[in-house]
């Protein structure tokens, strides 16, 4: 990787040293050909007044034959005066042009703390630093239209929550105020609240959790400890423990996973990956559904779906299902909970293994798709 990256570098440094190159040649070759050009015209004007004079016989006319000679010496004088002054003029115009490149440049990187739609424009001598300039102006803005997306729904995210933590703590404590309030309280009753303020509390509970989910996964860089695992075994006892889950909603495992499938991962990121994808499915699917996990290995990749029968997704909500912060109008009215973090993390999870992770919605079918090198990127790192 390391190699790849200094190949890269040089290859940048080589690309800048060869269009400066270009650019000093193209500089050069105006400036000598503006010298030579200037030095031809003036040699022309000097020579046409020279012919005229001589044609017109005005020496004699005007009695200056005598001091020919020195006209023609202060013609000459002249004729390299001029010579000299424009030369030095070209020469300074010449070198003030870079400088004022510079400022244009100068100029141009001060409109890229800002960037607008605007584009660049600079001198056609420096194309090539205007194309640059204006593709960093470009990356500029998709970051600054996706840091204002992202502060956006984490603000909408915040209210949320705040409205979903209310919700159940204010439960709890009316449920607590019953049974405060009635010391007589029916057996039967008081299991009933204690049993609801529980479960209300353990909601309580998994919503702070993904607050910390939030800290974590903003100012946390993943750090990955490969060993070598046995992926079938592994998701064979992912399924185990969501049976609990599955079971409230009626639905069931069909699970096609080939014996023997090994890979190099992270276990515990990559279970939990894996984890976050199938509660996904499992909230999307229908009652009493099928949910779909399957494992094919390839030569050098292996390739795991998971799948599950419900509502079709539109295109729009797929594009952005991986996005932090993401809410779709089901999750925001309370039908699903959800900080709309998980399958982010889960996407980051996967590529930090040097695997791919995409969404797919057909006919009534969602599902993930998810591929790993067998080796989960340990060669690159």
């Amino acid at each position: 990787m390391k190699e790849m990256l200094r190949r890269g570098q040089d290859e940048i440094e080589n690309d800048s040293r060869y269009l400066h190159n270009r650019m000093a040649r193209r500089i050069a070759v105006r400036f000598i050909g503006t010298l030579f050009c200037y030095e031809i015209g003036l040699m022309l004007f000097f020579l046409l007044i020279v012919i005229l004079a001589e044609a017109s016989g005005i020496y004699y006319d005007l009695g200056l034959s005598a001091v020919k000679s020195v006209l023609v010496a202060l013609m000459y004088f002249a004729f390299i005066l001029f010579s000299i002054l424009g030369c030095c003029y070209i020469t300074y115009r010449f070198m003030l042009r870079p400088l004022s490149y510079l400022d244009d440049v100068m100029e141009a990187a001060r409109e890229l703390t800002h960037p607008t739609e605007a584009p660049i424009i600079l001198a056609n001598e420096l194309e090539s630093i205007q194309d640059d300039m204006n593709a960093v102006r470009e990356d500029a803005l998709r970051n600054k239209k996706a840091a204002e997306e992202a502060e956006r729904r984490k603000d909408d995210l915040l209210v949320y929550l705040a409205h979903d933590l209310r919700t159940p703590l204010t439960s709890i404590i009316g449920y607590l105020r019953l049974i405060e309030e009635d010391p007589d309280l029916q057996t039967e009753s008081f299991e009933r609240y204690v049993g609801t303020a529980r479960e209300k509390t353990e909601q309580l509970e998994d919503m702070i959790n993904e607050f910390f989910e939030i800290t974590r996964f903003n100012t946390h860089s993943l750090v990955l400890n490969k060993v070598s695992v046995n992926l079938s075994r592994m998701l064979n006892q992912i399924a185990f423990e969501f049976q609990p889950l599955l079971k409230e909603k009626e639905q069931e495992w069909r699970l096609e996973i080939p014996d023997g499938v090994e890979i190099i991962c992270d276990p515990d990121k990559l279970g939990r990956a894996l984890s976050n994808l199938i509660q996904s499915i499992s909230s999307y699917s229908f009652s009493k559904a099928e949910i779909g996990l399957k494992v094919k290995q390839r030569i050098t990749t292996v390739k795991i779906c998971i799948e599950g029968s419900g509502e079709t997704i539109s295109p729009e909500i797929l594009e952005h299902v991986f996005d932090r912060f993401y809410r779709t109008d089901s999750t925001k009215k309370g039908e699903r909970d959800g900080a709309g973090i998980g399958l982010a993390i889960a996407k980051e999870l996967i590529g930090a293994h040097q695997g791919t992770v995409r969404a797919y919605s057909d006919s009534g079918i969602n599902g993930y798709e998810i591929e790993l090198p067998a080796d989960c990127g340990i060669n690159s790192l």
